[in-house]
Formats: structure tokens, sequence, C-alpha cells
């Protein structure tokens, strides 16, 4: 099937706009920088550099950028409890967001334009705004006339006649409408001056509105039109609204083709948010989790869809990742490769089966085919990673039905399409940034020659304890106990954290 996708907008699916080879212009709304990173702020990243990801897999020339809010009434407050400036913690803060996208192996955005950078540009836009009678000045700044648009309310489906003053709007008795909102806010006496720039408007100095910084970054970077316009669900109202109400009022041009937005974080029945007191700072969560099992979360539901987030969850997640983990383990033992330095099948090869010119007369028959056409699929259904990640564990069971045949004989047409749905999986992985880099390994103490040194004996004990039960008469009351013994040896290396692989070709052993 062709690529189709859900827009806000239209509230519907619908083939994408563009043909693979053509370019793609997508926008997100990215932090306003005045507090640590939290894994909700990194929900939107991982998904749009997932999807980033897929468009270029198909052959798109994606443009990915995520704006940084460093100028806010938040920066201004948090910055004079901490006793320091807005711009020294704006530097602080985008450094830890930028760390935090790289540990998640977000490595898709091309540009992150900071609004102080942009004011002019913003002033520009104001200014032909009121030019076209779309905004109106005050004494303490510039709004936007939301009466004057006459879509105003279609991205969030809400009618603008019952949008009362303070619901998540700026109450103000000089606004014309309670729903009008700050394009730029005039300097208040007891704001910092970095925070205060000079304008053409009657209240003189000050700063530009929230909604307005996104507008002119998106159209500077991008283009009058956007591809794709992204951001979390919370943004849909007010936030992408006036976005929009205001872009298109200064270009009389769609400002963007599709509007998507992705689900919250959850804990319980609340959604992640400082408002709410319930964060999990990233920094503090890699002490106990993997990025890789953060970003395996992120990405394990569809993305419209809201995000469970509990330790227990992410236990799960970590504990189902040993799968792959030994899998690649396997794979290094019995080819000599590692799947790390594997390359990506091409997109023809990979939604076949992945095995074009493998398959060769007298093979057999049944070995399992490819899944690279099902993960496809999932993911042209408007980018179901939670599909295409059940996709990725069933292509897991394939290679370890082939890697069984691969050690009982080892024939070169086995080997060859085991190669080929390790690749494959390695293709899928790139595709959702998943397993970039090998785990860290667990240490069990007293010294890696010791532990593999012990571990073999353990092992060899284990398996004469195996070959003698196997050799036992079947009511002998002896092969039970045997059998018991081989059992308590696994289950009390469980608890110790080792894994126990039994194979065809022997029994292996792997830490977590």
């Amino acid at each position: 099937m062709a690529l189709q996708v859900y827009s806000t907008l239209t509230r519907k699916k619908e083939p994408f706009h563009k043909k693979p080879g053509e370019p793609v212009s997508m926008y997100v709304c990215g932090p306003t920088v005045y507090k640590p990173s939290h894994i909700g702020h990194m929900v939107g990243p991982v998904i749009f550099d997932t999807v980033k990801r897929y468009l270029t897999y198909l052959g798109y020339k994606v443009t990915f950028v995520v704006n940084i809010t460093d100028v806010d009434d938040k920066l201004i407050v948090r910055a004079r409890e901490l006793k320091t400036t807005v711009p020294a913690l704006a530097a602080q803060m985008t450094e830890d967001y930028f760390q935090c996208l790289k540990a998640l192996n977000v490595t898709g955005i091309d540009h992150f334009p900071r609004a102080t950078e942009h004011v002019g540009g913003m002033i520009e836009v104001i200014q032909k705004l009121k030019e076209k009678g779309y905004a109106y000045e005050v004494a303490d700044g510039v709004y936007f006339d939301v009466a004057k648009d006459a879509d105003y309310g279609a991205l969030s489906n809400r009618d603008p006649e019952q949008m009362e003053a303070g619901a998540r709007l700026e109450v103000n008795a000089k606004k014309r409408n309670p729903g009008d909102f700050a394009l730029w806010k005039g300097a208040k006496p007891d704001e910092p001056v970095e925070v205060q720039y000079e304008s053409p408007f009657q209240c003189g100095r000050g700063r530009p509105g929230w909604h307005i910084e996104c507008t002119c970054m998106a159209i500077k970077m991008l283009g009058e039109t956007l591809d794709i316009h992204g951001g979390g669900l919370d943004l849909q109202f007010p936030h992408h609204e006036n976005e929009l109400a205001q872009s298109e009022s200064y270009t009389d041009k769609p400002f963007a083709r599709v509007w998507m937005h992705n689900g919250l974080l959850k804990m319980g029945k609340e959604k992640m948010a400082g408002s709410v007191g319930n964060v999990v700072n990233i920094a503090d969560l890699l002490q106990r989790h993997s990025a890789e099992t953060v970003r395996f979360l992120l990405l394990s539901s569809h993305y419209r869809s809201p995000i469970e987030y509990s330790e227990e969850r992410l236990d799960e997640i970590a504990k189902s990742l040993q799968a792959f983990y030994t899998l690649f383990d396997r794979y290094e033992r019995l080819t000599g490769q590692s799947f790390y330095a594997l390359h990506e099948i091409g997109r023809e090869e990979f939604a076949t089966g992945g095995m074009a010119g493998i398959r060769t007369e007298g093979s057999d028959p049944s070995f399992p085919d490819g899944v690279g056409n099902e993960f496809m699929r999932a993911m042209d259904d408007d980018f179901n990673t939670g599909e295409a990640i059940g996709v990725l564990f069933k292509a897991v069971r394939k290679a370890n039905s082939i890697a069984d045949r691969v050690e009982e004989r080892k024939l070169p047409v086995e080997i060859a399409l085991y190669d080929s749905r390790m690749r494959e999986i390695r293709t899928m992985a790139n595709i959702l940034g998943l397993f970039w880099a090998p785990p860290a390994k667990k240490e069990l103490g007293g010294g890696d020659q010791l532990v593999a040194g012990l571990m073999q004996l353990l092992l060899d004990l284990r398996n004469n304890l195996r070959a003698t039960a196997k050799e036992a008469a079947k009511d002998n009351p002896l092969k039970k106990s045997l059998f018991d013994q081989t059992d308590l040896i696994r289950k009390r290396l469980a608890e110790l954290g080792v894994t126990l692989e039994d194979r065809p070709g022997g029994t292996t052993w792997r830490v977590g």
C-alpha cells in the first residue's frame, strides 16, 4: 500500500501528497528551555525522528526542523529563582536537551533555530498582520484578532464563540475578544533587560509572543507551506491553532499540508508535565534504564495513542530486549560478523522478503520468509511503530529458526538465508532508530577470565548431568532427579542475572 498519513486538520488518513525523491519539509515544536529535559520532552523528537528515518528510507529528501524557545515568561521566572540570567539558563538547558536527544539516538534533526535569533523577522510578520487588518495594538502589546479569521478553530475543532477567557487563554480586558492572543508583549518594569527588544510598536521595548515565534522560524527555515507540522497533542490548542491562524493570514497560503499530533506520556491517569509535578528527568532515568529501553517504550504504541509510563513497563521492555541481544551474540558466534556492522537491505529487496538471489533450487522450502513487507505495511499505515515492533519480534523468531539449522548443518545456503534475515532485522532497527550500539556488558566481578572459566566449568557439569539423564532408562528415578538439577542450575544462575541458551550446537550464556 502507498504511504497513508492522518492529518489532524482533515481528521482522516490520506495518501501522502509527495512522491519518493521529492523534498519534504517537517517542522516540530521544540521545548521552552527553562528546566532539564524529562522523558515527556523526548516523545515528539523520538517519534518524528522515526518518521524522518522511514521517509528517508522510502527515498524522500527530508529537512527536519525543531525550534528552541529561549525567551518566555517561564524562563524569566526560573532565572530569577536561580539568581542567574535568562541567556545563561537557556544555554544550559538547551545543552541538556541536546545531550538527551543524543542519548536516545535522535539524529535526524537538521536545524535548531532559536527564538532570540529571529526577533527581527517576527516583528516584520507582526507588522504585515497589522497592515492586513488581522492585528491591533493596545497599550501593553500587539494582539491577533481571531474574529478576523473565518477558519479559526478548525484545527482543534472548537467554536471560537464558545472559547471563554481563562480557559488556557490570557485574560486581558484590553483585548477585543477573549481568544485574541499576544503577538508582541510590552516590557514590564520588573523584567530583565536581556529579554527586551526594540520594536516599532507603541508599547516600545518588549518580546514576541510564543505563537509568532514558530510561525516566523518555520517559514524562514522551510518556506510558507510546510509538508508536515508536528507536535504533542497538548499543543493543538491554543498553540497550533494560533500558529495556523496567523501564518495563513500572513501568507494567504496553506501553512501545513499535514498536521501530526503525537499522544502524550501518561503516568497513571495524569499526563507527565512540570505543572503536574510528576516529571522524570532523562538524566535520572538513564541511571536506571538503558537509552534503548526508553526509546523502545516511546515507539511501542501508535504515535497518536497515549504512552503509559511506569518503572514496571520499562523493566518488562528491558527483559524483552534480551531476546534481541541473545540473537545478536548468536549471530556473531555462528558467522564471525557483528550484527551492528551489517548494512540495511534496499527497499525493493526488503519489501519482497529480503531473499533476492539466495533461494536456490533444492533449498529447503520450509525456511521462514522475510517480514519486510509486513513491516512496511505497518509503517505505511500512518507510521504505526507499535505494529512495526511486533513485526520486529516476529523476525527474531524466524531468524532463530534458521540459526538452529545453521548450527546443525552449516550449509552455505542456510548461512546465506540466516545472514539475509539478520540484515532484515538491521534494516527495521535502523528505521526505528534501535540497536545503534551493543549494550553495555554487566560485570559479575572477579575478572573476566576467571568468570568465563568458572562459567564454562559450570556449563560442562550441567551438560554432563543432561547427557546422563538422557541415557537413563525412562522409568529410572535418577532421570528426573538429574534433570531437576540442571533446571536448578539454570534457575540459580537466572537469579544472579545470567541467562542460559540451550541450542543444538551447545549451551551459551550471557549476563542479563
